[in-house]
């Protein structure tokens, strides 16, 4: 079973840098190379455009392009589309986007497996020849009932039955000539027959069961159209691809290492290039689904706004929350490149994007869920210019002014009629530092009498508490924020939460879907909030600090304001809070 790296043993190997240096594949390659196996190295990426590419993508091809980088070699970037049923161009655009925006160029290499498909019809005929494929005219339901297991189950190895040899197995060679030929041709109807691999219905791993090489679809593809209605299932084609483009490290996840004897039997047979495949452990993320086909369900049923929506997984939802490149290039780097499944806990991945966030984002003041502050010592119409700093963590990212007024907005939780115990924010009688500004004495509040709603505090300011200086007798406790009512611009936010409620969505209980593990407040929309005017000039994707309050990103939304200047209300999305629960975890498993 999979266990959440929450363990010393596992924090300590997070910290020790990049990883991606040193790692066993890395030991694979320099022994292949070393013993004159390959002279050089060649990678490739080869997503199939049937959805967008998600984080889990992002270790993939991240292995792949920093292999060929580390041997100076080339990576390709290649597009497995030999599934017309499922594929679309948007998905092929998208993934480019994504691949480039993370920071990786495949240099003009790039490839289709539909570019192909002749080169690939040849190599089945030269393995018909060969004796070792055959029509077979049995369903798909027969050829999984003849091999011995259900198609879901597939990935099952041991312990299984001998399957039962097709009735069709042993047709002559030209015959099966003839009939794949026609299957190309058209004459035989969707499913009527299957072109299938003659290795060992006893095999104890299913997938060498004379697994199905080409089968008959009459779908539209995205790219070649009508021109073919046989197509090459993927583990028959991903192999003679990658042998086609020289590819000498085929690098996967773990779940194709059942795979692997049917890659290197194809390769045999078609007597091509010997590209070697090797397998890493996937990424597993707690409070997360890393699956194409269960993200389509979440998009395809609307239980998310798109495969952007901020609390997806995929790499443009990252990227619309406010994620950097860095930041999960740094993630990726840090977890590593292991053998074994193991699952990473999310905490780790917002610690690595609060540590570059920290270090980029400016700082800016706003409020989520505004009260009125009103300082009744300040002269109407006066006004004042305070400065700030844009970040404390880099210097050259100097000071900015802020304007100061009578009337402000303050958050609502920073003023309580009855205070609780140790709450040392505004209350009638006390003291507060307004952040840049004055310390301010809470003399009362005003309230709806209907609602009893508090719709104002009031205090008084004392001037000579101005920036940071306050006399001995004005020490307080707390700092607050703020923005100008005068000044301040109206935003749109939006609160993302997981997506999912539980560590391991996929893990329900009998009966129930992963559907069922959907966090209900995973998104909180906050319709009236205001910030500094910079704010309103903010361009989709730049990202700020709100004080006190998280890490922002202005979001490709802008809605309609008939009440602010220009008519236009920014959104902005919380990336991810202030508390960091990964240095806790640390903390309290420290050795």
């Amino acid at each position: 079973m999979n266990e959440t790296r929450t363990d010393p043993e596992s924090l300590a190997l997070m910290d020790t840098g990049n990883l991606m240096a040193s790692n066993f594949i890395v030991d694979f390659i320099k022994d292949d190379l070393g013993s004159g196996r390959y002279t050089y190295v060649h990678t490739r990426f080869p997503p199939e455009p049937n959805g967008w590419l998600h984080i889990g993508h992002c270790k993939a091809l991240m292995v792949d392009f920093s292999m060929a980088q580390q041997f100076e070699g080339k990576c390709n970037l290649r597009f497995d589309d030999t599934n017309p049923e499922k594929e679309d161009i948007s998905y092929v655009e998208a993934i480019k986007r994504d691949v480039l925006w993370l920071g990786f160029d495949w240099e003009g290499r790039e490839y289709y497996a539909s570019d192909y498909y002749e080169y690939l019809y040849e190599l089945a005929v030269k393995i018909i020849k060969k004796g070792k494929a055959y029509v077979d005219d049995l369903s798909e339901e027969a050829i999984s009932e003849y091999r011995g297991t259900a198609v879901e189950d597939k990935t099952h190895i041991t312990n299984t039955p001998p399957g039962r040899n097709s009735p069709y197995r042993d047709r002559p060679v030209e015959e099966n000539l003839d009939l794949f030929a026609r299957m190309r041709q058209g004459e035989f109807p969707d499913g009527g027959k299957t072109l299938r691999a003659k290795i060992d219905m006893a095999s104890p791993n299913l997938l060498l069961r004379d697994p199905v090489m080409y089968r008959i679809r009459r779908d539209t593809h995205y790219r070649t159209g009508n021109a073919w209605c046989i197509y090459p299932m993927y583990d028959f084609q991903h192999p003679l691809s990658d042998a086609k483009e020289g590819i000498t490290h085929s690098l996967c996840s773990l779940e194709y290492e059942i795979h692997r004897p049917l890659y290197e039997w194809f390769i045999r047979e078609a007597e091509v290039f010997p590209s070697r495949q090797i397998e890493f452990a996937r990424l597993n993320l707690s409070y997360t689904v890393l699956s194409k086909r269960y993200l389509l369900k979440l998009v395809q049923e609307k239980y998310v706004s798109g495969w952007d929506d901020p609390r997806m997984p995929t790499i443009a939802g990252l990227r619309r929350r406010g994620y950097t490149p860095e930041a999960l290039r740094n993630f990726i780097s840090q977890i590593g490149i292991a053998k074994n499944d193991s699952m990473v806990d999310i905490a780790f991945l917002e610690y690595c994007l609060r540590e570059d966030l920290n270090k980029r984002s400016p700082r800016v003041m706003a409020v989520l869920r505004p009260l009125k502050l009103i300082i009744e010592n300040w002269e109407p119409g006066r006004e004042e210019e305070l400065e700030a700093v844009n970040n404390p963590e880099d210097p050259t990212a100097g000071n900015r002014q802020i304007r100061f007024s009578r009337e402000l907005w303050i958050e609502r939780e920073d003023f309580a009629e009855v205070p609780p115990p140790k709450y040392y924010r505004l209350y009638p009688g006390n003291q507060v530092r307004l952040r840049y500004a004055y310390v301010v004495t809470c003399t009362g509040f005003d309230k709806d009498p209907g609602t009893g709603e508090i719709t104002a505090v009031r205090c008084t300011y004392h001037p000579e508490t101005r920036g940071g200086n306050a006399p001995n007798n004005r020490k307080v406790k707390s700092t607050i924020h703020w923005v100008s009512c005068a000044h301040a611009v109206a935003l749109e936010v939006r609160l993302y939460d997981y997506l999912f409620g539980v560590e391991r969505p996929m893990e329900v209980p009998v009966g129930a879907s992963f559907i069922d593990m959907l966090n209900p407040q995973s998104l909180d929309v906050i319709p009236a909030a205001y910030g500094e005017p910079c704010l309103g000039k903010a361009a989709p994707g730049d990202r700020y600090q709100f004080e006190r309050l998280g890490y922002f990103v202005r979001d490709t939304d802008t809605l309609e304001d008939q009440d602010q200047e220009g008519g236009k209300k920014p959104v902005f999305n919380r990336t991810v809070g202030l508390r960091d629960t990964w240095n806790k975890i640390k903390e309290k498993t420290r050795i």
